[in-house]
């Protein structure tokens, strides 16, 4: 699904000579499944996930996303990947304030120029249990409910690939649950979900656990308890292990 090769980020800093480097070679492989990215506030979690997802071009090394190298991709070929294979939950939601939540799940499809498929709109609200606010607007939506609307976005056109930036930092930890398994359903038809988190027990619920600090890949674990992740973050740095 997903391959980085020595990933690495810089930003410029106003005033300064030197750039700060945010990640420091990353490599790592996503595979059909549930990938949560875990560090320290900071760490270049957020960043990474969007090297990878094709939203920021690193500053050297490559990810390779279903097949396409994302260093020499077109804007087209990418926009195109957006509307057919691959979905994108924003920590911020992204919805259009004066669409209803029915009007902002069918949004990729209108500017995908296709014909709504209304059925496909309702099942995902469906899948997050809001069929019943389809015709509300954003604002009259609590923060959850906002979450839950974009999520149902992002799984309307049934993508192969599913990132998402801090789903379930502003919810309670039984909506966080509910919204790693509406995630999960892409999984669950062979896809493959890469989330950034800082809720452990949310990480938990993946298959693989990602863990970075100082822009530093530290550890992949498999199917962790909440103690494992927090031994690898506590831990001194070392290359790259896979438990």
């Amino acid at each position: 699904m997903l391959r980085a090769e020595e990933i690495r980020k810089s930003f410029p800093v106003p005033g300064r000579s030197s750039a700060v480097e945010v990640l420091n070679g990353i490599s790592l492989t996503i595979s059909a499944g549930v990938t949560a990215i875990v560090g320290p506030s900071g760490s270049g979690k957020s960043t990474l996930l969007y090297c990878l997802a094709g939203l920021e071009r690193p500053t050297s090394g490559r990810a390779v996303l279903l097949g396409h190298d994302l260093t020499s991709i077109s804007a087209r070929r990418l926009a195109l990947m957006y509307r057919e294979q691959i979905g994108f939950v924003f920590q911020s939601y992204n919805l259009i304030p004066s669409l209803t939540a029915w009007e902002n799940v069918a949004l990729p499809q209108r500017l995908g120029g296709k014909r709504v498929d209304k059925d496909l709109v309702n099942e995902a609200l469906t899948q997050v249990d809001l069929l019943g606010h389809a015709h509300d607007r954003p604002g009259t939506l609590s923060g959850g409910e906002q979450q839950r609307v974009a999520i149902a976005r992002a799984l309307a056109n049934q993508p192969d690939i599913l990132f998402a930036d801090e789903p379930t930092g502003a919810l309670d930890s039984q909506s966080a649950l509910r919204v790693n398994g509406y995630m999960r359903t892409v999984a669950d038809r062979g896809g493959a979900v890469l989330f950034v988190t800082h809720d452990i027990p949310a990480a938990c619920t993946a298959d693989q656990v990602v863990v970075i600090r100082d822009g530093g890949l530290l550890v992949t674990l498999s199917s962790p308890e909440p103690v494992d992740i927090l031994d690898a973050l506590a831990a001194p740095y070392s290359p790259t292990t896979t438990q």
